[in-house]
């Protein structure tokens, strides 16, 4: 995976941490060009010794507020 494919690719739900199998959040392209996925947890765990090996860090756990419940108010 090249660092521009990582860019304008968002991470799904079936991307999942590499570390626990939670859905990633965190996408972490490495020099050689291969890539490391994070739940929020783990990359936030992780952040700055991957910053320092990363030459991309793509963080979407912004997507993690705000997200609307499934339920609607009546079933509450």
């Amino acid at each position: 995976m090249t660092a521009l494919l990582a860019t304008t690719t968002s991470l799904t739900a079936v991307d999942r941490c590499d570390r626990c199998g939670a859905q990633a959040y965190i996408r972490v392209v490495l020099s050689e060009g291969s890539d490391l996925l994070f739940c929020a947890h783990h990359g936030r765990q992780y952040e700055l010794k991957l910053r320092e090996i990363a030459t991309e860090f793509h963080d979407e756990t912004n997507r993690l507020a705000g997200t609307p419940a499934s339920a609607s108010a009546d079933e509450r």
